[in-house]
């Protein structure tokens, strides 16, 4: 073997450890950046989900140093065994599938018209997809107190309906005081704050259709409703399947707008599960309901999880 060969293979050796040195220099260096988020998310998050299961299996006040093991005694109550709390949870469970159903179709309803407008303006489609997207932009806390301003008795609503001749329809209690009217005041509220994003869903999926296929179906002698209903319609049930689904999870764990308006009132008749869990963490604390918040925070989960299966199903079966 000449010298010359020698030589390269003994500089291929050393680039070849070189190499290697630099690829595990560059993993270590990776590592080091990735390892404080890793621990952050192990420490806030893995620990947080498995100390969250455990307590619901317990009873504890947040103060006193142990917890007392009951097993699946909170879930029987809740669903059960305890005539108080089982009652307050279907009074809950029921405010909420109203909700679930009544939000996302009527986003649906005034979300789609909306887009199908805007894509049909020239000009100031920029200027009205603002107006329309101020809503949700807007700080949720500030926007519901002003909601609950303007629906007092003496509110911006009550004061117009008496000034246009509709004083029948206006609520000497305020539009949050009276029973009857509460949650479904509280629905137009959420309708509202979700029309913005499911507009601009619905926007960006117009604007992705092919034009010549509506153009096609109207040169066939189809009327504009038609076209939206038997063409664009099909297109855009993906988009509708994701504003459902938005809907859905914001009823099941949203309860920031039932906190600020009515706090579950008035007598319960806006009440919602997200509500009664938060009510149970933070206002009964002293009574050891901290294990039946968090079971109720994980039958929450558990329902949220079985609606997003059936909506991945569905959307698998509309592709």
């Amino acid at each position: 073997m000449s010298v010359l060969t020698l030589r390269e293979r003994t500089r291929k050796t050393a680039a070849g450890a070189s190499g290697g040195a630099r690829r595990w220099s560059s993993r270590l260096t990776g590592v080091a950046f990735v390892l404080p988020a890793v621990a952050l998310f192990l420490l806030m998050g893995v620990y947080t989900i498995a100390s969250g299961l455990a307590l619901s299996f317990a009873k504890w006040n947040g103060f006193t140093p142990r917890w007392i093991w009951v097993g699946v005694r909170n879930y029987l109550d809740l669903l059960y065994a305890d005539p108080v709390l089982a009652a307050e949870l279907r009074r809950a469970a029921g405010h909420t599938l109203q909700v679930m159903v009544a939000v996302p179709l009527l986003t649906v309803a005034i979300a789609l018209p909306l887009a199908v407008a805007l894509n049909s303006v020239g000009r100031l489609r920029a200027v009205f997809r603002t107006v329309y997207f101020l809503p949700y932009v807007t700080t949720g806390i500030a926007v519901y107190f002003a909601w609950r301003y303007v629906l007092e008795p003496d509110g911006a609503v009550n004061l117009l309906l008496r000034a246009t001749g509709l004083g029948s329809l206006a609520q000497p209690q305020g539009f949050l005081g009276n029973p009857s009217t509460a949650l479904p005041t509280l629905i137009v509220v959420l309708v509202w704050s979700s029309v913005p994003v499911a507009t601009l869903l619905y926007l960006s999926g117009l604007q992705a259709i092919d034009p010549n296929l509506p153009e096609a179906a109207q040169l066939d002698g189809a009327a504009p409703r038609h076209v939206l209903r038997h063409v664009t319609w099909p297109l855009l049930r993906p988009i509708t399947a994701a504003i459902v689904l938005l809907g859905i999870r914001d009823a099941l764990h949203g309860f920031q707008v039932f906190l600020v308006m009515t706090r579950g009132g008035p007598g319960g008749h806006s009440d919602v599960l997200g509500l009664m869990a938060y009510r149970l963490s933070f206002f009964k604390g002293l009574a050891q309901t901290l294990g039946l918040a968090s079971a109720l925070g994980w039958l929450l989960f558990a329902a949220a999880l079985l609606l997003t299966l059936v909506n991945a199903r569905l959307l698998r079966a509309v592709r």
